[in-house]
Parts: structure tokens; C-alpha cells; sequence
């Protein structure tokens, strides 16, 4: 078991490092927050350069939706066409650490060949056999998402918990150094229905499952770092009476600046300018003091 430190890409995460923003660059249409889709090469050369210097730590290049309200697959071809197409733009224009959104295993070994270090997988490696393969092969740094293609039923925390520890035996059997491992308990994608294959179906509130989940995040992190990714979600949206995603905003940092108190080292965001202040905040009202 690692000490809650890993190295994603070039960054070290958990202990006494601060917490780290991860960017999310959106190049699929369909996605359902509009404003985070960039396309062209001076948008998204713009954009990256606009995370960058409001503190972003990483770049999260998606190339498919995978929201389980939304109609939104694509083909693996044209997934891995828009995501390599970003991925040249960025390394052209800056340094900064791109994590790629993925769980097919074409698209992940596309993207490791072009250099780069970071998987971010909604699946925990469970979805595509064939990404066993590719990050044993490339060993990249890892996100690992709480998922199942089956129903799942109980205590959302212990649920999820279990989940994760499963995507963590996958990653040892795929000898992925431990130390390059980030958990996500993958809020948002626990639900009752949705499309696609990249939910996991539950009998249980989806609203409060997300609830729990962001208030028991320290138990859920067994010793390693924890990615929250809360960003203009649907949950919010219900909760606040808000069915535009761009109406989530206030409501997108309270629950980044909570997660941040309960254990989170690294947060997932559309709105890096505010996250980050958000969280610098929420950063230093968790230290614990010694002394007056």
C-alpha cells in the first residue's frame, strides 16, 4: 500500500502536496457541458494555455461523452482522431501533462504512442479486455473509476469501496506501479437507467449515493490519492433546481471545496480559475493546526 503520495505524470499527489487541478479539455460535440468543447487548433491551443496559466496541473482530454443521460457513442476510430488531434496541438504549444478520458484500449495505446502519461479510465480497466495489455505494456499513470457493468446493490460506500478494490487488482495483475494510481469513485455515474455501456446501474438514490460518496471520501480513498470530478454534474443540477449545466457553477465549487476537506488531492474541473481559488481556500481551512 502506497503512502498517499503518487506520481501522475511529472506531478506528485497526496501528503503534503497541494491539491492539483486536472482541466478538462472536451473535443466531442455531443458532450453535455457546450462550453467545454474546443475543436479547432487556435481554440484549443487558447484554451490550454487559459487552464494553464489559471493553475491547472494536468489537461483531461476527452474525445466521447460518456454521460449516462446522453446518446453520445462514437466510433473508437473518431474517438482516437479528435483526442490525437488535441494531444498534437497541446504538445505544440506547452509542457503540461495531458491525461486522456478513455476506456477503449485502441484509443488508450494511440494515445501512450504519442506520448502520453496519464489513462483516465471510467471503467477502472474493466470495460475493454484488451486495456490489460496496453497499460501493462506502457505503464502508464492511472485514473481508476468505481464501476460495474452489473447491478449493484447495498451500502454505497462499501459498494464503491469494493468496486475500486477490484480495478486495483486489475492494475497489480497489469503490473502498474501502485505509486502511479489515483482513485475515483465516479460521481455521476451511478444511476438507475441511462445509455450507453459507461454507467453503473444502481437501485439506489443516485443523488444521495453521490452525497455519500463526497461526505465518507476518506474512508473511500484506501491510502491512496482520490480524483473528484463534481464539475457542472447532473447531481447538482437536480439538488439546486438547475437543468443548464452553466447554472451549476456556485454550486460546482461548494462541493469541490468540500471534497477538498474530506480528503480529496486532486480535482476534476471545467472552471479552473475558480476551483483553484475554491480550493486554496478549503485547502488551508483543513489543516490541522498544532497549536494556537
Amino acid at each position: 500500500m502506497i503512502n498517499h503520495v503518487a506520481k501522475i505524470g511529472s506531478v506528485r499527489v497526496g501528503g503534503k502536496n497541494p491539491v492539483r487541478i486536472m482541466a478538462i479539455l472536451n473535443t466531442s460535440p455531443e458532450s453535455y457541458f457546450k462550453k467545454s468543447i474546443n475543436i479547432g487548433k487556435t481554440q484549443i491551443k487558447n484554451t490550454v494555455k487559459q487552464m494553464e496559466d489559471m493553475g491547472a496541473d494536468f489537461i483531461d482530454v476527452g474525445g466521447m461523452s460518456t454521460a449516462p443521460y446522453l446518446h453520445s457513442t462514437v466510433s473508437e476510430k473518431v474517438e482516437s482522431k479528435r483526442i490525437l488531434n488535441a494531444i498534437k496541438i497541446i504538445q505544440n504549444h506547452s509542457n503540461i501533462p495531458i491525461s486522456v478520458d478513455t476506456c477503449r484500449a485502441s484509443v488508450a495505446r494511440d494515445s501512450l504512442e504519442c506520448g502520453v502519461e496519464i489513462i483516465n479510465d471510467i471503467s477502472g480497466l474493466k470495460y475493454d479486455e484488451q486495456m490489460k495489455e496496453v497499460v501493462s505494456k506502457f505503464s502508464p499513470s492511472l485514473v481508476l473509476c468505481a464501476y460495474s457493468s452489473k447491478t449493484v446493490h447495498g451500502n454505497s460506500v462499501s459498494v464503491t469501496k469494493k468496486l475500486l478494490k477490484e480495478s486495483l487488482s486489475i492494475a497489480k495483475n497489469s503490473n502498474v506501479d501502485p505509486e502511479k494510481i489515483l482513485l475515483d469513485p465516479a460521481v455521476g455515474f451511478f444511476r438507475k437507467s441511462g445509455f450507453g455501456p459507461f454507467f453503473t446501474k444502481t437501485k439506489a438514490d443516485w443523488i444521495n449515493r453521490d452525497l455519500s460518496i463526497l461526505k465518507n471520501l476518506n474512508d473511500i480513498k484506501q491510502d491512496y490519492p482520490a480524483l473528484i470530478s463534481v464539475s457542472n454534474k447532473s447531481f447538482l443540477g437536480e439538488i439546486l433546481g438547475k437543468k443548464n449545466p452553466s447554472d451549476r457553477l456556485y454550486g460546482s465549487i461548494a462541493a469541490e471545496s468540500i471534497s477538498v476537506a474530506n480528503g480529496a488531492n486532486v480535482i476534476r474541473t471545467h472552471n479552473v480559475g475558480a476551483t483553484k481559488d475554491a480550493i486554496m481556500i478549503a485547502s488551508k481551512l483543513s489543516e490541522k493546526h498544532k497549536g494556537l
